[in-house]
């Protein structure tokens, strides 16, 4: 029983001081945030930071392993359902966590994680196209095109997330599911011609 409840505070601490870096990194370069701003920010003291983080560039290492790995499970859910499920889902997972996607698209962070995620959001693209098309996922076709489907849903998300949620969750979602619609309309008008030319 014991043995629990340190699992479950261990846990609780580590997300305080990961929330914490994500917040100071949606207002600052990672380089420039020390061990203290975070300590202060989650309201741990440097000692238990040590006890879980070597120092900084270990937190945000472990920190995008994470939220990758949980972006990564998350969208790979969505080859089997429609784009408004797909919407939906993100709609709702990146407003349930407004602080790492405020640090995410954040101008002072080095866009790693933004162009992983990026790239994540295309691969279930291209999945899906070459599946609705009929065609290989390597066609170089559906490469340049579902990459701008992707950049188009990240656009949206975006703007979205530094503008505050000012918009409300059902117009992201309509609005990604249009972009969507129309682009997967696109995709397989032009995929269909070039096959009839050749």
């Amino acid at each position: 029983m014991a043995e629990k409840k340190i699992d479950k505070r261990a846990l609780k601490t580590r997300r305080a001081i990961t929330n914490a870096l994500a917040e100071l990194l949606a207002e600052k370069e990672l380089r420039k945030i020390t061990v203290q701003e975070i300590s202060d920010t989650a309201d741990v003291n440097r000692v238990t930071f040590y006890k879980h983080y070597l120092d900084i560039y270990d937190l945000y290492d472990k920190m995008e392993n994470d939220i990758l790995s949980e972006l990564g499970i998350l969208i790979l859910g969505y080859q089997e359902n429609n784009a408004e499920n797909f919407a939906s889902g993100m709609a709702d997972y990146i407003y349930d966590n407004p602080k790492i996607f405020k640090m995410i698209f954040s101008a002072h962070n080095t866009a790693v994680m933004r162009n992983k995620f990026e790239k994540m959001i295309e691969g279930l693209f291209r999945v899906i196209q070459s599946e609705k098309a009929g065609t290989d996922y390597s066609d170089c076709r559906l490469s340049y095109y579902c990459s701008y489907q992707a950049n188009g849903c990240i656009a949206i998300l975006e703007k979205w997330v530094c503008e505050d949620f000012s918009q409300p969750k059902n117009f992201i979602i309509k609005a990604i599911t249009d972009l969507n619609s129309h682009t997967d309309d696109y995709i397989l008008t032009q995929i269909k011609q070039e096959s009839v030319r050749t």
